[in-house]
């Protein structure tokens, strides 16, 4: 009997625990694309949502009263981060019984992430009057290491100036270059911070800032390549226009020398006097 009563103990402790596990509402996660993110960045993630209800789920369409929402704390003292923007957190959306949708958030669009620090993130649903919430993600903003700066001046528009930060920080076991702007001056507005790629230290990235306003920033990837990314900087906009590989200048140039040469049919003998040396 004792025996008995021990598996139907184990029993009841087996359906218990699948009973907690398996869903029996809606559930919410949140999945962040790095765990650390230079200041400026986007701070990208994807919020994971299912409904196991046998109502709908609708956030964001007219007359619903569900809402999906993000949680931002300061690790250091648990202080939940006030929002910045009233934008929707994510796009609308709405869900029929077991089905799910994966959703982008961009949390810096919504808090101010400048300080470097370690957050706290939680994904929050609320729907007919219930809440549900994901569990916490945790990630460092960095300064990232400085590598060299410029300033631009614009002509047009005394005392306002920009300066550009080449800064490089690893990420996901490789140095990545990003090229961070902030303007000086009275209005001190920070620019989104952008990843420029894989970079190798063995040449130091360049910048250029041309005076009709494109910045050029020069790094090399590879062992023969390199990346150049060209931004379009005005006053009131700053845009990444375009980022290609180019091949070394010095290994380019040589190959084209040698392909002169060999379309040339090699170099012709200088016609001279026996007696001249030169």
């Amino acid at each position: 009997m004792r025996r008995l009563a021990i598996f139907a103990l184990l029993g009841f402790l087996a359906l218990a625990a699948t009973a907690r596990t398996t869903p029996t509402g809606i559930t919410v996660s949140l999945k962040l694309d790095e765990t650390n993110y230079v200041v400026g960045e986007r701070v990208r993630g994807v919020i994971d949502v299912k409904n196991m209800l046998a109502d709908k789920v609708s956030v964001g369409y007219t007359n619903s009263q569900d809402r999906m929402f993000v949680e931002v704390f300061r690790a250091s003292d648990a202080s939940e981060l006030s929002r910045t923007s009233r934008h929707p957190f994510v796009a609308r959306f709405w869900l029929k019984s077991n089905e799910g949708q994966k959703l982008e958030v961009l949390l810096a669009d919504h808090f101010d992430l400048s300080e470097p620090a370690r957050y706290l993130a939680r994904p929050v649903l609320v729907h007919g009057g219930m809440r549900y919430e994901g569990q916490m993600r945790s990630f460092d903003m960095v300064p990232g290491m400085p590598i060299s700066s410029a300033v631009q001046m614009f002509k047009n528009n005394e005392g306002h100036s920009r300066q550009f930060d080449l800064v490089h920080w690893s990420r996901q076991g490789t140095e990545h270059l990003f090229v961070m702007a902030h303007d000086t001056g009275g209005r001190g507005r920070r620019w989104i911070t952008t990843d420029v790629g894989p970079m190798m230290r063995i040449t130091k990235p360049t910048i250029s800032i041309l005076p009709s306003g494109e910045v050029i920033v020069f790094h090399r990837n590879g062992a023969d390549s390199f990346v150049r990314s060209e931004f379009w900087s005005m006053t009131d906009n700053l845009v990444l226009r375009s980022r290609r590989m180019v091949r070394d200048p010095e290994t380019a140039g040589q190959q084209k020398v040698q392909e002169m040469y060999r379309r040339q049919g090699g170099v012709k003998p200088v016609d001279r006097p026996w007696w001249k040396f030169w």
